[in-house]
């Protein structure tokens, strides 16, 4: 009875560690399947928040980016003077999610239209710009950037930055998922709010449920 007992109990361990290898395969097939994407549109509290609550989005990660400062802090990055913009770097799933999607989200979900600028926020870091990863993400870019114009939905032309991703450096962690955790706080209330309550009237169709 021992012996049977031993041997049930190595066959169900073996099939758990088979179960096991088998989520670890099916996880890293998903994540070989996933993009980036590297958006500035202004304080990162605003784009986070925005493209956290998309569908096919897996995550949304505030940094820094386009400058010429190695890890640089928040702090000097306020200053203007390290060239780098607030960004949010996204990975998605393009099965569920487009590249061009996404950027249609971007440039309807903040103004395009002013020069380092969005609302009160003004600065070199608050500039509007796409980051692009490859030749293909550039191409997007530039021909949704050009359709756009070409609609005239805003009454000046469109000034988004269109430059190659040379490095992405996180935000402190205060930085991360900052619309989640201070939901009530004077800046998130005034002007998050109203950019999620645009952003349900123009995407309600593609946001997670």
């Amino acid at each position: 009875m021992l012996f049977l007992g031993f041997c049930s109990f190595a066959g169900s361990d073996q099939a758990q560690k088979e179960k096991n290898m088998q989520e670890n395969q099916q996880k890293n097939h998903n994540s070989s399947r996933l993009e980036t994407a590297v958006f500035g549109g202004g304080c990162f509290w605003c784009t986070e928040a925005i493209f956290s609550r998309i569908n096919g989005v897996k995550d949304v990660t505030s940094g820094y980016s386009g400058g010429s400062v190695a890890n640089p802090s928040y702090r000097e990055v306020t200053t203007g003077r390290t060239g780098h913009a607030e960004v949010v770097q996204i990975t998605y799933d393009p099965s569920e999610i487009s590249y061009v999607q996404l950027l249609e989200v971007f440039f309807k979900t903040h103004d395009p239209t002013t020069l380092n600028r969005q609302g009160a926020d003004v600065g070199t870091q608050y500039r509007s710009v796409i980051f692009y990863k490859d030749p293909a993400q550039k191409e997007s870019a530039e021909k949704v950037k050009t359709k756009l114009d070409e609609a005239q939905i805003w009454d000046d032309p469109i000034v988004t930055e269109i430059s190659p991703l040379k490095a992405f450096y996180k935000a402190e962690p205060e930085h991360q998922n900052y619309f989640e955790r201070n939901p009530n706080q004077g800046y998130c209330q005034f002007v998050i709010v109203p950019k999620l309550d645009k952003m349900e009237k123009l995407f309600g169709d593609i946001l997670k449920e």
